[in-house]
């Protein structure tokens, strides 16, 4: 079977590799799609954290079920599945409460393990989610829905508070969709006019600032004065992190979503004058994936307009460099293996 390789930073390779041979308790699984997540495209540039080459990218993916053993999960040989790409222990202290997404033994994969990139993979069955009513495309964007799916469950929105998600990539763009479910007025911030005019189309949100038009202003115009209770930041960006302590209200909540290989620092006084909460969210567990699939199923979710690119197999290296750049408008590219 053809492997494409991320062999070290801005280098891949295609390999012949052998099909993998499912043990007791595992599937085989031959890949229909892989989508293209910002951890893929920071780990070919070199600035992924928990990351070492060579490595098969690829966490986002759907594939057809091609061997399995007896299972208690309803599983059988031609089912369509996601694959959860969060390998975790099962017996450790978050385990044991349910957190499956931050286990103490996490192995991504993709990220700590091989991924998805290749033509057939086995995994546990109990990686497996039956993905009934998705389409191979819908079902391989779930994962990164999840992610923003988990993300508001950790920040327990109140309706009708206001929320502000800086940052309009995809991950942001789930965030600030399942705001909005939760009952949420939300507001978007990036640097970039025609995402944010996306933001106003797809989700809708309620308001979208620029921030670099003076949007401290603009957002406590829209707060009268009292500022977003809630903030995610999903940017994975340093600078955007440290400052996003000022945006949050009096009593509020701080989410980071995104992740920097680097430390955060924030000012003490202004964190402890208004008793903020700052929550770090990682991941998605099973319950997610099956709010994210429910939402797909009954059109909550328009999944024809977020995946904006899509290429073969065969042409994803050549195409790689091009999801890098923003004026290409790429918000989700998704690989095609059928």
């Amino acid at each position: 079977m053809k492997t494409i390789v991320c062999e070290e930073p801005y280098r891949f390779a295609v390999t012949e590799t052998e099909i993998p041979v499912p043990k007791e308790g595992e599937a085989l699984i031959k890949i229909k799609r892989i989508g293209i997540c910002g951890t893929d495209l920071h780990a070919y540039k070199g600035n992924q954290p928990f990351f070492t080459y060579p490595r098969i990218l690829g966490h986002e993916m759907s594939g057809e079920i091609v061997e399995i053993g007896s299972n208690d999960m309803g599983l059988s040989k031609g089912d369509l599945t996601i694959i959860s790409p969060y390998r975790y222990c099962g017996s450790c202290i978050a385990c044991q409460q349910g957190k499956t997404n931050c286990c103490t033994n996490l192995k991504l994969l993709g990220v700590h393990e091989d991924g998805g990139m290749r033509e057939y993979i086995v995994v546990p069955h109990n990686l497996l989610i039956k993905a009934d009513g998705l389409t191979a495309e819908q079902a391989a964007i779930t994962e990164c829905l999840c992610i923003g799916a988990h993300a508001v469950r950790r920040a327990t929105i109140v309706p009708g508070e206001f929320v502000l998600v800086i940052g309009a990539g995809p991950i942001g763009l789930g965030v600030m969709k399942f705001a909005q479910l939760a009952g949420a007025k939300v507001i978007a911030m990036d640097i970039n006019d025609e995402r944010l005019a996306y933001c106003k189309q797809w989700v809708p949100v309620d308001e979208a600032v620029n921030a670099m038009n003076n949007p401290i202003q603009a957002i406590e115009q829209i707060t009268q004065g009292n500022l977003p209770t809630v903030v995610f930041d999903a940017t994975g960006n340093a600078a955007s992190m440290e400052s996003a302590a000022q945006y949050v209200a009096h009593t509020g909540r701080l989410i980071y979503v995104g992740l920097v290989k680097s430390r955060i620092s924030f000012d003490d006084p202004e964190f402890h004058k208004k008793e903020m909460s700052i929550l770090s969210s990682r991941n998605a567990t099973r319950e997610d994936f099956q709010q994210v699939m429910d939402n797909i199923r009954n059109g909550h979710i328009d999944t024809d307009s977020y995946i904006t690119h899509r290429v073969d197999f065969a042409q994803m290296i050549e195409s790689y460099d091009s999801w890098l750049k923003p004026e290409t408008g790429v918000i989700k590219a998704i690989v095609n293996l059928d």
